[in-house]
């Protein structure tokens, strides 16, 4: 019998590796759909971020829950198979300057190659010159920032406002997300799309690239 989304959930919130890794390997003989495994890890991940936030846990608690969502990525990334569509629909992905957290990009990362985009990972702390630099020499057309901090939010904007500066913002449409990102943030920064979460990226990338 398929253990429920529930036990990931939980599982992941509670930072149990063996027990999350277990889960996993049972949902993939059961061939759950990789998109759902990771959903419910993403949605564990959101239950740690809750508890930082109550003092529940600590930093070391968030680097050892990124260390398991990163063993948990690895295990099901094989399953994860695009197409041969992936050399023409490219996305930028970053975390903006300032900021050095990379476990929810990397999830967004993770589930666009998946879904057959060919993704210019640029890593944390991207400076806005360097987003443009990776537009103009892949071609791509979404641009995806991701922030875990407030604080990060002036360098979204930063970003928007060089790349209109250097006459790319009519061409590349721009999603963002992160922990403390809404939608209201989104039309603030000047920016296209808000993805609550990782699927919701993959939405997006699709909607701009006209996927049905």
């Amino acid at each position: 019998m398929e253990q429920n989304s529930v036990d990931l959930k939980g599982s992941m919130a509670n930072l149990d590796e063996a027990q999350v890794l277990s889960i996993i390997k049972s949902k993939i003989k059961e061939r759950v759909p990789p998109e759902k495994i990771i959903g419910d890890l993403q949605k564990g991940m959101v239950k740690v971020g809750n508890r930082f936030e109550k003092e529940q846990y600590f930093v070391p608690d968030l680097i050892y829950a990124g260390e398991i969502l990163k063993e948990s990525l690895k295990m099901l990334k094989p399953l994860l198979k695009g197409d041969s569509r992936e050399q023409e629909h490219k996305v930028v992905m970053g975390t903006v300057y300032g900021d050095v957290h990379d476990l929810g990009k990397d999830i967004v990362v993770t589930l666009l190659n998946g879904n057959g985009f060919h993704v210019i990972d640029l890593g944390i702390n991207v400076p806005p010159d360097e987003f443009v630099r990776a537009l103009k020499e892949s071609g791509a057309r979404l641009l995806g920032m991701s922030a875990l901090l407030t604080m990060s939010f002036e360098a979204i904007s930063k970003t928007v406002q060089v790349l209109e500066e250097a006459g790319l913002r009519e061409k590349v449409s721009i999603m963002i997300g992160g922990a403390p990102v809404t939608d209201r943030v989104r039309e603030n920064t000047g920016c296209d799309y808000y993805g609550k979460d990782a699927l919701e990226g993959v939405k997006i990338a699709n909607r701009v690239y006209g996927i049905e």
